[in-house]
């Protein structure tokens, strides 16, 4: 014999239009944020931080993206730009804002690098960023003077093994990717050279032009007009594929050192903990964006090549590119600051 509990009269009380609305209030803030920002994002204009100065390729990459993005999503994106070594400062900031998708970063092969060359960094290159996804990968030239002796990389890289210590290679300031790009390739060149520091591009290319370097390492965007003008020449580019704004020049691996391959690469970060329903809408804003003919063509003009990706796979490239640096760093033995 079963017995059952005794019935409770339910008694509805219509709530007053005042009470009613607090209610929906509170209920509203019960919910957790993702709910509900989903579908609503964004309400106010996002603020992307990048750590380089106006005018620089990542800049212009940034500034060329976040307006077509700003306008997909009808929101403005405001550029702050914010450089210092390792782009510490930016980073920083955005790993100290709210996770609310409203404040970005301009993340780059400079994140990677920093990991390797700073003891410690007030955050964690890995775990205090919600990856968005890659925006463009750019490679780095390898020019001589014009007027240079060698006629292609195999000549140069057959001199530094007959005289070890006599090559002298110019790159910007040491621990940027284009001094460790050169510490690569004597490693992987096998060879003996001194790498000459400078404090910008433009102090390199005037070096270069007036033969106090024999060789310099920099990204080929600024540098094509020099080569258009023929006051230097591009003996190779770094990456593993060629680069369209000089198509008839040679990888390093093509041009006989085997294992080579450098690309820098621009990528969009938010704080850690953003929403996934707010990250997923950034990515597929920042890839309409990209897929856009005109972004793509300024961003080919300025040497970088348009590569949507998935925030997964910036997580790999930067987890990959952590280790990868971090290696070339020890074996220059670079001391972490």
């Amino acid at each position: 014999m079963t017995t059952s509990s005794p019935s409770i009269p339910l008694r509805v009380t219509r709530a007053q239009p005042g009470r009613r609305q607090a209610l929906l209030a509170l209920a509203a803030a019960a919910l957790p944020w993702s709910a509900r920002a989903q579908g609503t994002f964004p309400q106010r204009p996002v603020t992307l931080i990048v750590p380089f100065a106006p005018g620089g390729i990542a800049d212009i990459t940034a500034r060329t993206v976040a307006e077509v993005m700003g306008r997909n999503l009808g929101q403005t994106f405001v550029i702050d730009n914010r450089p210092s070594a390792g782009s510490i400062v930016a980073s920083s900031a955005v790993a100290k804002s709210a996770p609310d998708g409203y404040t970005l970063l301009l993340m780059s092969n400079s994140n990677a690098l920093s990991a390797g060359l700073f003891k410690k960094l007030p955050y964690d290159v890995v775990k205090d960023f919600a990856p968005v996804g890659v925006l463009g990968v750019f490679d780095l030239g390898l020019f001589v003077p014009a007027n240079s002796r060698f006629a292609s990389l195999r000549e140069l890289v057959a001199y530094a093994k007959s005289a070890p210590g006599k090559l002298t290679i110019g790159t910007i300031a040491v621990g940027s990717t284009q001094h460790l790009a050169a510490e690569l390739f004597k490693t992987r060149a096998g060879i003996d050279a001194v790498t000459v520091p400078y404090k910008g591009t433009p102090a390199v290319l005037t070096a270069l032009r007036a033969g106090e370097i024999d060789i310099a390492f920099e990204i080929v965007g600024p540098v094509v007009p020099q080569v258009t003008a023929k006051a230097v020449r591009a003996l190779a580019v770094s990456s593993d594929r060629p680069n369209p704004a000089l198509p008839e020049v040679p990888t390093v691996a093509e041009a006989g050192v085997a294992g080579y391959s450098v690309a820098s690469w621009n990528a969009l970060a938010a704080p850690a903990g953003t929403p996934a329903e707010v990250i997923d809408k950034l990515n597929a804003a920042a890839r309409q964006a990209l897929a856009d003919p005109a972004v793509a063509r300024k961003l080919q003009d300025l040497g970088v090549r348009a590569q949507p990706g998935s925030p997964a796979q910036l997580q790999t490239l930067l987890a990959s590119e952590i280790r990868h640096w971090g290696e070339v760093i020890r074996a220059a033995r670079i001391e972490p600051e």
